[in-house]
């Protein structure tokens, strides 16, 4: 073991999830991060008042594992943005990572965006590429972002959707960010979220290894093309206060992305 790998044992990465009705696939995403290389972990889970059997296993992972995962439950349903904002005031690591309740990890995840990240002290927002899985694990035969490493990508670059940035790939340095709370919007808080961390002048930088995979489900918001794409014109307008004709120029390049991207 040489002295980087032990130096980067002391590193604490914070993983922040929201769950509502995950009864079919939260213990699947226990299990990946579980099965991470790097163990030095909290999980700081936050229900959104599910009405399933989600609280039951949550109780479990937590008697299970109550030196390291944290559960809280809302008294009513928030959301994901506000469940995320309200784990966010409950970090303790040094690194934070975020993973939905439907997708999974590699087991290197961690590992290899915390070696990627230290290689350059000015990296503080890095996210990796990942796989599309159906509801039943298998892949769908796509990958996305895979531009390659070390490309990085600004807030104009992110405006334009230059990558699709998936939010179970992000790892964050936690003193860098004064603010990381998500807008509490229906849909695409965590791009909102992006775009403000990126006007702070750093840049997102991809890791090319797919780490990550992605659940499609039936119903979800990304099998829904018009509702996806409304909510992102709603970032450009609402919450980036963009004029129309530069909200226009961006959501066409956003529009032609998704299209031909691979």
């Amino acid at each position: 073991m040489d002295n980087n790998t032990c130096l980067y044992e002391e590193i604490k990465v914070s993983i922040i999830t929201p769950s509502f009705n995950s009864k079919k696939t939260l213990l699947n995403t226990y299990q990946s991060i579980l099965a991470q290389t790097h163990k030095n972990w909290e999980w700081i889970i936050v229900d959104d008042f599910s009405t399933d059997s989600t609280r039951e296993i949550l109780t479990e992972i937590y008697l299970n594992e109550r030196d390291r995962v944290k559960v809280f439950y809302n008294e009513k349903n928030l959301g994901a943005a506000a469940s995320r904002n309200y784990a966010l005031q409950h970090v303790q690591g040094d690194f934070i990572a975020f993973i939905d309740s439907d997708d999974k990890w590699m087991p290197q995840k961690l590992q290899k965006q915390i070696a990627f990240m230290n290689l350059d002290l000015k990296i503080n927002f890095c996210f990796t590429a990942f796989e599309l899985i159906d509801s039943k694990d298998k892949k769908l035969g796509k990958i996305i972002d895979l531009q390659g490493d070390g490309y990085s990508f600004s807030y104009e670059d992110m405006l334009k959707k230059k990558a699709t940035l998936g939010c179970s790939t992000v790892m964050l340095r936690n003193n860098v960010f004064k603010d990381l709370l998500m807008p509490i919007i229906v849909a695409g808080e965590d791009y909102a979220l992006w775009l403000k961390l990126l006007k702070t002048d750093n840049k997102a930088y991809l890791l090319s290894d797919v780490l990550a995979q992605y659940r499609i489900l039936p119903g979800s918001l990304s099998r829904n093309k018009f509702k996806k794409s409304k909510k992102q014109w709603q970032v450009y307008r609402n919450i980036e206060k963009l004029s129309f004709f530069n909200s226009l120029n961006c959501f066409t390049s956003y529009a032609w992305r998704a299209v031909v991207r691979r």
